[in-house]
Order: C-alpha cells, then sequence, then structure tokens
C-alpha cells in the first residue's frame, strides 16, 4: 500500500504557534533575490546558504529582470495568495500585477493523468494559450519528446521556445541530460541492453512488464519535472504543466514527492485528468493519435493495432483520480469527454480557478470563427482614434458585401460537414491520413441519421455605430445578432476623436511614452485605457467563444482585432500592439483538434466580393513578418 505523500505527513500544528510550512529552497526563494544552485544528473541541489553572483545590469545599474525587486520586508510565514493580474493589480513586490517570484504559493503546477488518446495535449494547448494571453507566463512540459529521445526514436527534443504572448512554439534543440545519438541507444540506467520496443517506441516499450522501458520512462518523467519547477521557481514562470499519463497512484506519489522536496508545501498542485467514455470520440481520438510522431508514416492499420495495444499496456496499471486523493485532500479536475463533464475537488488559489472557469467552457465542435474590423468610417478617412462615427459609402458597400459573403461560408461550411461524415471510417483503411475533427456525441447537432444540422451563426458587435452599421445587412432571421460594449475599441481618454500628428503636438511626452511600451500604456483622462485593460474586459468574450458550438462573426475595431487575433494564433507578446490589421480584411479561424487553420480573405470594390489570400501572411506596422503558433 502506497505510503501518503509527504504533504501530509508532518503533524498538524498547534493552535496559537506560528509556524513556517515552507520547505528549505522555498524560504531561500522568499528571503533572497537569488541563490546558488548546482545540478546533479537528473535532480537538482540547491544550497541555500550561498547567494548567487548578481545578476548582468545594463547602465544605470539596473538588473536584467522581470521580477520587480522586493520592497516588503521578508517573512518565512505563508504569504496569502490572492489575485494577480497584469494592468489590474499593483504592490510593493509586483508593481506591474505580474506574480512575483517569492509568492510561491500564487503560482501553479497542474499534473496531467489519463490514458493515451484521452486529448490531454489538447487541452494543455489550449489552457497554456489562454494563460499566456493573460499575462500569465505558462510553459507545457511534454513527457513523450523527451521520452522519444531518451528512447532513441528521435534525434533531439522539441523544446517549447517562448514567443510574445508566452505561447510556445516548438524547435530542434539538444535534450538536457538524455540525448542518446540515433542507432545507438542504450539503456542509460541499470544495463547496456537495448530497450525493447524502444527505438519504434511500440506497445511493447509501454508493457509495465518491461522494467528497463518502466525504469527510462519514470526517470525521463521526473528530469522533466525538474525542468518545470526550474521554470516555475527561478526563471519567471507563474504556470507549468507537467503533460504526461501519470496513471498510477506510485507515479503521482513521485510526482508530488518531488514538488514538495524541491518546492515546499506552499506551491499550489492541481492534478488534471481527462477521461473520455464516449465511443465515437475515443475512436476519433485515436485516429488522430496516429497522425503524431510515434506512427509517423506508418501503415494507419497496423498503427491502430499496436496504439490500442500500448493502451491496454497502461490499463493494466491505471487508477483514475478519486478516494486516494480525496482522502489526502489534493486539488484536482476531471474532465469527461473533453469538457461534456467537469468534476473538481479542493480547488485554491485563483490560477487554480481560473483553470476550472475555462476548463467549464471546453468543446471540440466544428465551427468557424470570423473577426474583421468595422467598414470604413467617416473619422478614418479624417484620420481620428476613437470618437463614434457613422461609416462612410465605401464603409457601407463593405457592410453589404461582408453580409452575403458570410452567408455563402455558412452553406459552404455545412456541405463540407456532410461530406466528411458520410466518407468518415472506422477503424481507418490502408492509407487514410485525414485527421478527424473529434466530438461528442449530441443528439442535439444531428439529424435521425446522424448527420450534422446546419449550425446558428452569431453576428457580434460593438456599442459604437460604425460596427453596428456593418451588421445592419445581416438578416436577424438568419443571424443571431448582439450589440457587446466589451468590444468597444480601445478608449483613448483625452485624445478620443483626435489625430496622432495633434497628440503628438499637445502631448509630446504622452506621445513618446506610448511609443515606448504600447502594451502597457494607459491613455490619461476619463475612461483611458491601455491594451492590458482590453484584454481583461475582452476575458468573457473570449470564454464565451471557447464555450459555444455555433459560428460567430465579430465586427470589431483595430485594437479589439489584434487582441483577438493574439489569443486564437498564440502571437508573441510584443507584436500584439503593433499587428497590422487594416480595414477590408477578414480573418477565419477553424479550431482544430491539432492547431488552428486559419485563412484571411481581401474585400475587392471592384466585384463586391472578397479574394482569399493565399499564403497569407500576418504583418505588424513595419510590415515585418509575425510570428504565430496554431
Amino acid at each position: 500500500m502506497l505510503s501518503e505523500p509527504s504533504i501530509i505527513e508532518s503533524p498538524p500544528t498547534p493552535i496559537g504557534i506560528k509556524q513556517s510550512q515552507h520547505s528549505s529552497i522555498a524560504k531561500s526563494v522568499m528571503a533572497a533575490p537569488s541563490m546558488a544552485r548546482t545540478r546533479s544528473y537528473g535532480r537538482e541541489v540547491v544550497e541555500t546558504h550561498l547567494l548567487a553572483p548578481p545578476e548582468p545590469t545594463i547602465p544605470g545599474g539596473h538588473a536584467l529582470t522581470d521580477t520587480p525587486v522586493p520592497t516588503a520586508p521578508n517573512s518565512p510565514r505563508i504569504r496569502a495568495t490572492t489575485i494577480d493580474v497584469p494592468g489590474l493589480t499593483k504592490s510593493k513586490v509586483s508593481p506591474d500585477g505580474r506574480i512575483a517570484s517569492r509568492d510561491l504559493g500564487s503560482k501553479l503546477v497542474i499534473v496531467m493523468v489519463g490514458l493515451p488518446a484521452r486529448g490531454k495535449s489538447y487541452v494543455t494547448k489550449k489552457l497554456a494559450r489562454y494563460m499566456n494571453w493573460l499575462q500569465h507566463d505558462t510553459k507545457i512540459f511534454n513527457v513523450g519528446n523527451r521520452r522519444r529521445v531518451a528512447a532513441g526514436a528521435l534525434d533531439s527534443l522539441p523544446v517549447e521556445s517562448k514567443n510574445q504572448n508566452g505561447v510556445h512554439v516548438p524547435q530542434s534543440s539538444p535534450i538536457k541530460n538524455l540525448t542518446p545519438p540515433r542507432n545507438t541507444h542504450k539503456r542509460t540506467l541499470s544495463s547496456s541492453t537495448d530497450i525493447e520496443g524502444g527505438i519504434d517506441q511500440s506497445a511493447a516499450f509501454f508493457d509495465p512488464n518491461n522494467e528497463a522501458a518502466a525504469e527510462l520512462r519514470e526517470k525521463v518523467a521526473l528530469e522533466t519535472l525538474d525542468e518545470l519547477l526550474d521554470y516555475v521557481l527561478y526563471e519567471g514562470g507563474s504556470v507549468g504543466i507537467l503533460d504526461a499519463t501519470n496513471s498510477t497512484l506510485r507515479r503521482r506519489k513521485a510526482v508530488l514527492d518531488r514538488i514538495r522536496q524541491v518546492a515546499g508545501k506552499q506551491i499550489g498542485v492541481v492534478f488534471l485528468e481527462s477521461e473520455c467514455t464516449d465511443e465515437k470520440l475515443l475512436e476519433a481520438n485515436m485516429k488522430l493519435k496516429l497522425q503524431g510522431p510515434d506512427y509517423k508514416e506508418c501503415d494507419p492499420v497496423q498503427a491502430l493495432e499496436d496504439f490500442k495495444k500500448r493502451v491496454k499496456m497502461y490499463e493494466k496499471s491505471y487508477v483514475p483520480l478519486g478516494d486516494y486523493e480525496e482522502k489526502l485532500g489534493m486539488q484536482y479536475i476531471k474532465m469527461i469527454d473533453v469538457g461534456r463533464k467537469v468534476v473538481t475537488h479542493q480547488i485554491r488559489g485563483f490560477l487554480a480557478a481560473q483553470t476550472v472557469y475555462f476548463l467549464l467552457n471546453f468543446h471540440l465542435s466544428p465551427r468557424q470563427i470570423w473577426i474583421t474590423r468595422h467598414g470604413e468610417s467617416l473619422d478614418n478617412v479624417a484620420g481620428k482614434i476613437g470618437g463614434d462615427a457613422s461609416l462612410s459609402d465605401n464603409g457601407r458597400r463593405y457592410a453589404k458585401a461582408l453580409a452575403a459573403f458570410i452567408a455563402f461560408q455558412k452553406k459552404h461550411f455545412h456541405e463540407r460537414q456532410l461530406h466528411k461524415h458520410s466518407t468518415s471510417h472506422m477503424p481507418p483503411h490502408p492509407g487514410d491520413t485525414t485527421p478527424p475533427n473529434p466530438e461528442y456525441s449530441n443528439c442535439c447537432q444531428q439529424d435521425a441519421d446522424g448527420r450534422p444540422l446546419e449550425k446558428n451563426f452569431c453576428v457580434w458587435t460593438s456599442m459604437l455605430k460604425r460596427s453596428i452599421e456593418t451588421a445592419e445587412s445581416f438578416d436577424e432571421e438568419e443571424y443571431d445578432l448582439k450589440q457587446m460594449r466589451m468590444l468597444n475599441e480601445l478608449n483613448a481618454g483625452i485624445a478620443e476623436g483626435m489625430t496622432y500628428d495633434e497628440i503628438r503636438a499637445k502631448w509630446p511626452e504622452e506621445y513618446a511614452q506610448r511609443k515606448v511600451d504600447k502594451l502597457r500604456y494607459r491613455y490619461p483622462g476619463a475612461g483611458g485605457e491601455s491594451y492590458l485593460d482590453v484584454i481583461n474586459r475582452l476575458r468573457a468574450v473570449i470564454v464565451e467563444v471557447e464555450r459555444m458550438q455555433d459560428h460567430v462573426l465579430l465586427v470589431a475595431h483595430r485594437v479589439v482585432a489584434r487582441v483577438l487575433l493574439a489569443y486564437f494564433l498564440g502571437l508573441q507578446r510584443e507584436d500584439v500592439a503593433c499587428l497590422d490589421v487594416p480595414l477590408g480584411t477578414l480573418y477565419m479561424l477553424e479550431p482544430k483538434p491539432y492547431g488552428v487553420e486559419f485563412r484571411a480573405y481581401q474585400y475587392n470594390p471592384a466585384t463586391e466580393w472578397f479574394d482569399y489570400l493565399e499564403d497569407f501572411q500576418l504583418k505588424n506596422d513595419e510590415q515585418k513578418d509575425v510570428k504565430i503558433s496554431k
């Protein structure tokens, strides 16, 4: 029988006596801005009695770090874990609202749990994108990628390199500690014999009775966890996600013990399990898994047979989250059928609550999300920002063409879904590599023969005239029209209704400050906003778009369109405020299990129609390419 994790092994503290509950490492993080660390193969050794060399500085003496220097007195006590929102909260240790290094209790480690093909990686990618968009630095640590390198199936580890909004783009780089050369994969642990199933990652590699493989998998998991803890404790991360099966009590206990050993008891740990009980969804997930690196270029029939054997291997020792975790008071979330049902237990902390909030609005239903700026307004013609002007004649022609084009696309999408339904088959036929779109079986979305019904279409505008007028050509009998104040353009405060030349001439210092940091700059005056303010008021819109299963068109403004595209495409933080989103451009995003399909169309005044922009590339204000992570 498993012993209880170290989190609860110490006896309860008597009432009336204040006692530190931090590990020595956690105390050091709070008591000193940096510390010396030495790395042992596969584990971290922290010397809490020594200070690390000072961080590199720039002229003027400021440290090259995003973490503010603590000004509040340090204390070994357990600190309050309250809300931190960049741009909306401020404290002595966090003047910009970002979680300070010493506030371990505000940070979060998410440990994924579940059998293969249950949508774990899909969930983690969407969750990381959402957290990063909210400016909470989040990174995914995938055990499978490291495992493939360690076993010799890959030459290098796809490292998540951080891009603008904290979203991470896979790149090939050497794996730390575990980089055996290809075709010479000797087990680096207890013997030098090849591991059965290692190179091809076949089902035999995942057999619990394959001790060599089990030992390697355990080592890989803990080394990946050590990298995650480095990120959260020392590299400014707020959320670290361990993406692995973690399907046994023994593995989960080992993970929790390592976290408590390295980071102490204060840091938040949430286990997140993804289960699939719907057969249609599970089959589609399995077929999708065949597109992954373990079965790349394999025959789909043989690959499916081997993958099912792998799942059987995991099922031999799989223990779902439940009684054991509840007995120990551990935080956990269970997602069933990727959002159909969500169960939570003992969720504590702001980031953990935000995680639950996002996961409650989760689904895999195929639909399209359209984003465009309003038609040309009279203020656009005059070069003024803000205001509440009506459309110009050109803007009204754009509005009419937009309604006609969206009606055409709505019909075309439904025809494609019917064709996809008629040609889908499971198990796959030889040579079939078409990825499916997993979706929970829902009789409300299907006709009597199981064919998908045509989806509803929502059109959302801001409460400003130029946006409302752009949607006037849509028939309210066919579309659900709604005005939302959250979609209003960024409020320029005292600069509303002025041109940029007028602002520069009247307030040169304000103009210069905005040029330095457009993302955080807030216009002075009543109602003045920053990009961070817009991000936070758009949070409800983003969650609603994620929740609903219908198509939606958002008729927005320049700043709002930038922020929306930044979320769906995972743009880098420095690109959000300078993204080029010209009038007359229509963006289409279609969520897929493997990412987001992105297309762009340009309005053609001569034909009063929209031309598809093949090989479209987002640009910034300087017309340089903008990287996206879909």
